[in-house]
């Protein structure tokens, strides 16, 4: 319906984009907020073009994004902060990187989906398909950031504004950067050699100090730190299920 408003002609196919074999078709450019949570991700799909055999539903989405992506394509894809820390994501973005350029993080401000999912914590990544990763760069435009709110602080334009500025015009994160663009520092480059250290484990790379929690009126809300509670739990579950999988099989991966 959205696309129709804006005078697109959408092709819908009914059917379900994990665990079907995606067609022939293969895109320039895809942008996507695949859906967060672990509602219908009890197994891993057998697919062949799935080099990770993981039941994370937004691990499995970003797979199959380098499966429908042309070389040369760009992809800019919404995903939790669990997918930057999660027991596979490192897997799986090591493959990423290897295949693609993954050239910018975007760390959302608190509560940029209030009022529908407001604990929810999320990032914009961004890459290129077709030559590997030599750098990544990460914009912070949550700490220190006031939490979104559905009337009080809604989220606006101008939480992007420097992001976009830093990014550069180039669509595929080739413009010319430097940390500097950023007056608050919330703009940083790290070497693919850092990102290997640290097991492709995005959610890492942090180096702002979050001043806010010293005053326990701004304290995180309850929701969110459930949602965080509840993110490291499933991840927790995930790996006791690998341990039993291999248990169950003999100790034989």
């Amino acid at each position: 319906m959205n696309l129709s408003l804006h005078n697109l002609e959408p092709h819908i196919k009914l059917g379900d984009t994990i665990y079907e074999p995606p067609g022939p078709e293969r895109f320039d450019v895809v942008l996507t907020n695949p859906p967060f949570g672990t509602r219908g991700a009890n197994q891993a799909p057998d697919r062949d073009d799935f080099t990770v055999s993981t039941s994370n539903k937004q691990l499995n989405f970003l797979q199959h994004i380098l499966t429908v992506l042309k070389p040369g394509g760009r992809a800019a894809v919404v995903l939790p902060d669990n997918c930057l820390f999660a027991d596979q994501a490192g897997e799986v973005f090591k493959i990423l990187c290897e295949d693609c350029d993954l050239h910018t993080v975007l760390r959302l401000p608190r509560g940029t989906f209030t009022p529908y999912s407001r604990g929810v914590k999320a990032n914009v990544v961004f890459f290129t398909r077709g030559r590997p990763t030599e750098t990544v760069w990460v914009y912070d435009a949550r700490t220190n950031v006031p939490g979104i709110t559905k009337k009080d602080r809604p989220l606006t334009p101008a939480h992007f504004a420097e992001f976009e500025q830093c990014y550069g015009r180039d669509a595929d994160g080739r413009s010319k950067r430097k940390p500097e663009d950023s007056k608050e520092d919330r703009w940083r480059c790290f070497e693919i050699k850092e990102v290997e250290q640290r097991d492709f484990k995005l959610d890492s790379f942090k180096w702002l100090k979050e001043e806010s929690l010293e005053d326990a009126d701004e304290l995180p809300e309850p929701e969110e730190v459930a949602t965080d509670a509840i993110a490291e739990l499933e991840s927790a579950v995930e790996e006791l299920n690998q341990v039993l999988a291999l248990l169950e099989n003999g100790g034989k991966g």
